[in-house]
């Protein structure tokens, strides 16, 4: 408000000067002036005549499309205005470049480059000699570093004259692009060798082109010829891509039209200088091929298992390099591209900004977490393997495969969660706020989702106690069978019918384990009365020292088996109890041998099984044969009777 009021007074007092006409006011006038300054309604009124002046002032100036328009259009005319001047200008081009060699005692430029092509080519012709063909992307590539090597030494050893060293650099340096980029164009495109002969052309007339507009200004070309030479060359690079896609790929008629129409929207973003959204979609052209290409190259170079930390450095790495490359170069061109509607506009500016930083944020996580889930993996698949351990090791072994796949998904959620939140908060969202309404609504949902939290921390104490682990075999309630793997809440049973059981960790409740240590297996046979029990013992004992010497079972042993004796007396015959102590999971198995051999031991020593059996008794033994004598008599006598009838 007093800034107001002293700027009104300097502007009038300025004007009274200015006018050099008009008296200097009486003190009266001024303390009337300093009094209306003063006033509440004065000082609205200069308010909102400023605030009126600044928006005619905002709505005079163009925004920032607006700008952006105007200089397209500016930019397009002049390419069209200097495509007829395009050959003097590179003739003028070409005769300082020669005369600046010449003028210096050098021959003109193309010699030069030339001679040092034939140089480099020499000397990596003599590497191909000394050193054998092999096969591979670092084997491909050495010739051309020797190539380049060679030809850096030369061009930096001599002093070249200072236009002709530009002209020099730019050419050599899109050579050796160029064929970098034709031994990487081989490997990747190894099957379809039209479309790598294809692609070979247009990095090489890219790299020309870009090389050319690059010495436009120290050639003293004119910048709008510069640019109508680029504008051609990307005429011609369309035309290729257009007909690429029509001859070399095999693809059906409506892809090709597709893009045939994306390649002409991206000629269009270039043209337009909407460089962001033009590198945007080449990189939605180009690089998925790309990271697979670099994945498989990246492969090659090692003979470790996927699942290695070098593998998963070398792959997951050099596809993380190149996607941040490609995010690096989009930066720059989006920073240092003064008519991109980025730069013209803060907001789009730091949403961008934003992205590319969450680009690099999901890259470093998901190196992150494959390093970690590729370490889980490995020592999952190797505690799987318990031949030959120590009981102990063993079982820290299955403890090590039960806890890890929770570990695992509780990883996963941890990073997800992280790499959102750090996404957020490079896009600028405020994660404060975020974290403290997701612990309310954490608490909200813990409250409406008690059984899923049950099931959670009743799984975390299952674990602590190692009541179970993957493999073995346990019955909890009305459930039993082989544990097969775990999730956050619910461990999964194998029944060995083959169902499957998905029980939540709070419904087991007390487990019973049938696979842990070792277990006493008893059964009972039912033998006559008049069983020899003495003989059928050392008979049993026999047929346990025989089952611990066999290969197959033997190791399956704890104790052997043996008869505890008489258990009762059935109402057939005398019950003999049997026991033997085997590890776990195998006692189904030896007891069926144990039948067989004992059934064969006890038949061939003339021991009898018990069998149910009916008495029929009486005080007459011969009472049912009268019977039956009086019965065949009277039939004989009906049938005598019938006859004379």
């Amino acid at each position: 408000m007093i800034r107001l009021a002293v700027f009104f007074l300097a502007f009038l007092i300025g004007t009274s000067v200015a006018a050099q006409t008009t008296p200097p006011p009486p003190q009266q006038k001024i303390d009337q002036l300093i009094g209306l300054l003063q006033d509440p309604e004065i000082q609205a009124w200069l308010e909102n005549r400023k605030k009126e002046q600044d928006a005619t002032a905002a709505a005079a100036q163009p925004s920032g499309f607006a700008t952006w328009e105007a200089q397209a259009r500016a930019r397009i005319d002049g390419i069209l205005a200097a495509v007829p001047r395009i050959p003097s200008e590179m003739y003028q081009g070409a005769a300082r470049a020669r005369h600046d060699a010449i003028s210096h005692g050098y021959a003109p430029i193309f010699l030069i480059f030339a001679g040092l092509v034939a140089i480099g080519g020499a000397a990596e012709w003599l590497y191909r000699r000394v050193r054998p063909a092999s096969i591979g992307p670092i084997a491909r590539l050495v010739p051309v570093a020797v190539f380049t090597v060679v030809v850096a030494i030369i061009f930096f050893a001599v002093e070249w004259p200072p236009l002709a060293r530009l002209v020099l650099l730019a050419y050599l340096v899109a050579f050796i692009v160029y064929r970098v980029g034709a031994v990487l164009i081989g490997l990747v495109e190894s099957d379809r060798p039209a479309l790598a002969i294809r692609a070979k052309i247009f990095l090489g007339i890219a790299l020309f082109a870009a090389a050319t507009a690059t010495l436009g200004g120290p050639l003293g070309i004119d910048p709008a010829v510069t640019e109508a030479i680029a504008y051609c060359f990307s005429i011609l690079l369309l035309v290729l891509a257009i007909e690429t896609v029509w001859s070399a790929l095999s693809h059906p008629l409506v892809i090709k039209a597709g893009l045939t129409v994306f390649l002409g929207l991206l000629w269009g973003l270039w043209c337009l200088a909407l460089q962001g959204l033009f590198w945007i979609g080449v990189y939605a052209l180009v690089l998925p091929d790309l990271l697979r290409a670099t994945g498989r190259a990246a492969a090659t170079l090692t003979t470790a298992p996927p699942e290695s930390p070098k593998s998963i450095l070398l792959v997951r790495g050099s596809r993380a390099i190149v996607t941040a490359l490609a995010v690096g170069w989009l930066a720059l061109v989006w920073r240092f591209n003064p008519s991109s509607i980025a730069q013209q506009n803060p907001t789009v500016s730091a949403i961008l900004s934003g992205l590319l930083k969450g680009v690099i944020v999901l890259l470093i996580a998901d190196l992150l977490w494959q390093l970690a889930k590729g370490w889980i993996d490995r020592t999952i698949k190797t505690s799987g393997d318990s031949t030959g351990l120590a009981p102990a090791d063993a079982a820290k072994r299955a403890r090590f495969r039960t806890l890890l796949p929770i570990f695992r998904n509780a990883l996963a959620v941890m990073v997800v969660v992280m790499a959102a939140l750090i996404v957020l908060s490079q896009l600028g969202v405020e994660i404060g706020p975020l974290i403290a309404g997701a612990g309310i609504f954490g608490v909200a949902i813990g409250f409406g989702s008690q059984t899923l939290v049950k099931d959670i921390i009743s799984g975390v104490f299952y674990m602590f106690d190692d009541a179970f682990r993957v493999g073995e075999y346990i019955q909890a309630k009305n459930y039993k069978g082989t544990v097969e793997g775990f999730s956050l809440r619910s461990v999964r049973l194998r029944h060995h019918r083959g169902p499957v059981f998905t029980v939540p960790f709070g419904e087991l409740g007390a487990v019973e384990n049938m696979s842990r240590d070792w277990v006493i297996d008893k059964f009972r046979i039912s033998v006559a009365y008049n069983t020899d029990i003495n003989k059928a013992r050392k008979i049993t004992k026999a047929i346990g020292a025989e089952l611990k010497e066999d290969a197959e079972v033997g190791p399956l042993f704890i104790e052997p088996l043996k008869m505890k004796g008489v258990e009762e007396f059935g109402d057939y015959g005398i019950v003999l109890s049997f026991a033997m102590t085997t590890v776990p999971g195998m006692q189904t198995y030896i007891r069926r041998k144990a039948y067989a051999m004992i059934r064969e031991a006890f038949q061939n020593n003339g021991i009898e099984f018990a069998q149910p059996m009916v008495q029929v008794g009486g005080e007459d033994k011969n009472g049912a044969a009268a019977a039956a004598t009086t019965l065949r008599t009277a039939q004989q006598q009906a049938k005598a009777a019938g006859a004379e009838g």
